[in-house]
């Protein structure tokens, strides 16, 4: 009856050993020559990747249609900022009309209460009525 007990021992001892050759071979693999070289070539893959871009975009904004771009971007953005000036200044606009149209309502009314006089503007007080 101790047959059982051996093939049962025999597999746990099979499965360690199975794990224990995955990872030399895993570890064998990392150490390789092939995959250090395929290591280095993706990196020098990647330093040429990154200095042809660079490149291509450099000649690509010193290139004609580089600066038009660059100008048409640069027109947008002047554009851009002078359309928020003519906002604020029609904004300030329409505030001071609105004053001053709040001012003449308030004279316009004082004359109406008054019965017809107007009143004399600060610059003209202390002067005489008659023209000149």
């Amino acid at each position: 009856m101790s047959e059982p007990q051996t093939t049962h021992d025999d597999l746990g001892d099979e499965v360690r050993a199975l794990g224990a050759t995955l990872r030399d071979m895993l570890q064998a693999a990392w150490e390789s020559d092939e995959r250090k070289r395929a290591q280095q070539e993706i990196e020098t893959g990647l330093e040429d990747l990154a200095r042809t871009l660079r490149s291509a975009g450099q000649e690509f904004s010193a290139s004609p249609t580089g600066q038009r771009l660059k100008a048409d971007v640069h027109d947008l953005h002047e554009r851009l900022r002078a359309s928020q000036v003519d906002d604020q200044v029609r904004q300030e606009l329409v505030a001071a009309l609105r004053h001053v149209n709040e001012e003449l309502g308030k004279a316009a009314r004082a004359w109406t209460a008054k019965g017809g006089d107007a009143p004399k503007p600060e610059s003209q007080a202390g002067k005489s009525e008659e023209p000149s």
